[in-house]
């Protein structure tokens, strides 16, 4: 949600900008501009849109500099204008801003009172304006950021020019992501290290309430109290490689179909290891998890329903109590905490702002034990929890959540079974079962992968021309029902529901008819037979039914009952492994729609701000 790219190199930096802001457009965004300092001072360039229309303005115009920032936009304060498009200009002052400034509105009384003329509707224009007025008083450039943010109460991420020092740029960061790129004979700044990867891959992370001064030649780092700090260097293991469609029509896709390899990749040290070991969560895990009694997920949107998966495996399989709660809820109401009890927070970003502030909620309610699931590595929400598990999807780029989703249900299985180990509830046998099960994963998300022909079909003749969808499950594939509802309206923009097939007859029968088809995960476990009594209401309604089910499962097909086998039931991963089809059905739907399938209107990858 929103992306910052900023350099400072003895080359036009103008290219890499752009190319930055080209490779944070999967952030989801509705209007973009940079801003460059050199010796004819202050230039600006901003469009709606996407960035190659800012682009085409920038080279119309000649734009060239030694010294800039980018930014693409997601709006909040203000609607889609070129006025409220970053970055925002304050008497040679130039900043982009990703982020909400809870106090824009007593500021913006303020400095109007002063004197400042506001342009825009966005919060953002009143710290550039903050940031000039504190010059005003005497102070440098990075002295007045300092005492700007102290001003601030909210979210930020903040990179700062002036036309007047155009050997360096300053930032800050409060809550959201920022990260310097270091270079030789010059530096960057970006949300994202995919942003600057093209440059260099070493790149320390900023933590909050940190303020940075950028040069060609180095980097000072300061913490929140304006004291000089070290931050660690880390080699980023993201390559352009990973960032490339290669063969794909869309991210999207290639992402559902790197689903084999990124399983495999998680799953790697749990094989090496022969066994479900305690240290895969971190060095110390085994004393924190022996002390664990319960376990409460916090996560929101796709991982909420990966959460959701993980709470019938912990309760089945470790016998602890788990529940899982929506972040955005968890840290708004009177908790009743149990510091005995382990706080997992779910984020393929490790940047969701309600998450990490979830987290921060929960420690202060006393929780020490605190693990988080997470695809990038030294991300906030690791930083600040105990211990973690890193899945390893590689580059997720389209909104869509695909590989991050199934990943993180391989992390989340790996916890539910190493608890029942520690409490001793988990047998020998039962293991070695558990890790063989593990081994044939990936050729079992490659054999539902190999379904894609019939799920285009599907796609093509009875999804895309409706309008609204059911998605059914059982136990712990509801779950997945919920997930594959979301897929498909968030991508494909067709209203879907997903409910227990229990629940049915409690409501939802209503809205049944050949108009709305309902789609139903149906493997071969203890509850088929369930399962297909919801099938038969279905059908006496006039319901059409498109049923993801497995070779075991007997499920034949009838009038107004279609149906899509996986090659095999692949037991307790089985959830895993019926994500893929529902994955395909949503991204084949949005195809034949003609919708935009990796940058779905209104949407955003990292949600950085509540």
């Amino acid at each position: 949600m929103c992306g910052i790219v900023g350099a400072i190199a003895d080359r036009d930096v103008v290219p890499v900008l752009v190319e930055g802001l080209k490779r944070l457009e999967y952030r989801g965004y509705d209007s973009a501009g940079l801003a460059v300092a050199g010796s004819d001072g202050l230039r600006r360039v901003r469009r709606t849109g996407r960035v190659a229309e800012m682009e085409a303005a920038a080279g119309a115009q000649g734009l060239q500099a030694k010294l800039g920032i980018g930014h693409t936009r997601w709006a909040t304060h203000g609607g889609v204008t070129e006025t409220n498009a970053h970055p925002h200009i304050s008497h040679g002052v130039a900043l982009v801003h990703n982020g909400i400034i809870e106090n824009h509105e007593q500021q913006r009384e303020r400095l109007e009172g002063l004197g400042y003329v506001f342009e825009s509707q966005t919060d953002t224009e009143v710290i550039a304006h903050l940031i000039h007025h504190h010059m005003q008083q005497g102070k440098d450039l990075l002295a007045a950021l300092q005492a700007t943010t102290g001003e601030l109460t909210g979210a930020y991420a903040l990179a700062v020019v002036d036309e007047s020092a155009p050997d360096r740029l300053v930032a800050a960061r409060m809550g959201c992501p920022l990260l310097v790129g270091l270079g030789e004979g010059e530096n960057f700044i970006a949300s994202d290290v995919s942003a600057i990867v093209q440059a260099t891959r070493r790149v320390i992370f900023l933590e909050d309430g940190d303020t940075a001064t950028i040069s060609r030649e180095g980097v000072q780092v300061f913490d929140g109290s304006g004291q000089a700090v070290e931050r660690e260097e880390h080699l980023s293991d993201v390559s352009l490689a990973s960032l490339e469609l290669g063969p794909y029509s869309h991210y999207m896709q290639k992402e559902i179909h790197e689903q084999p390899r990124a399983v495999g990749d998680t799953i790697e040290a749990i094989i090496d290891a022969g066994a479900f070991v305690p240290e895969l969560f971190g060095a110390d895990a085994a004393q924190v998890l022996e002390e664990v009694e319960g376990v409460q997920i916090l996560a929101c949107g796709t991982s909420f329903y990966a959460g959701s998966v993980a709470r019938y495996w912990i309760e089945d399989i470790a016998g602890l109590p788990c529940s899982v709660e929506i972040a955005s809820e968890y840290r708004y109401r009177n908790v009743v905490a149990n510091p005995k009890h382990l706080v997992v927070t779910i984020s393929q970003s490790g940047e969701t702002l309600d998450t990490m502030e979830a987290l921060k909620y929960a420690k202060s309610l006393g929780h020490e034990h605190t693990l988080s699931i997470c695809n990038v590595p030294e991300s906030a929400i690791p930083r600040a929890s105990r211990l973690v598990f890193y899945t390893r999807a590689g580059a997720e780029i389209g909104v869509a959540s695909t590989k991050a989703f199934t990943t993180q249900l391989v992390a989340l299985f790996a916890l539910a079974v190493t608890l029942a180990k520690l409490k001793g509830r988990l047998p020998e046998l039962q293991e070695a079962e558990y890790l063989e099960a593990l081994r044939h994963l990936p050729g079992s998300v490659q054999h539902a992968l190999n379904l894609e022909p019939q799920v285009t079909g599907w796609a093509d003749r009875h999804f895309a021309a409706k309008e609204h969808a059911l998605f059914l499950g059982r136990g712990v594939h509801f779950p997945i029902a919920m997930e594959g509802a979301l897929k498909l309206k968030e991508i494909s923009y067709i209203h879907a529901e997903a409910y227990p097939a229990g629940e049915l007859k409690h409501g939802p029968l209503a809205l049944v008819d050949d108009q709305m088809p309902v789609v139903v995960i149906a493997p071969n476990d203890a509850l088929l037979e369930k399962v297909k009594s919801n099938i038969q209401e279905v059908r006496a309604r006039g319901g059409q039914m498109f049923v993801f089910t497995d070779q075991d499962s007997q499920f034949g097909e009838s009038t107004g009952v279609h149906v899509i086998r996986t090659p095999r039931h692949v037991g307790v991963l089985s959830p895993i492994v019926h994500t893929i089809p529902v994955q395909l059905l949503a991204y084949h739907t949005a195809l034949a729609r003609g919708t935009d399938v990796d940058k779905p209107r209104n949407l955003a990858k990292s949600v950085t701000v509540e």
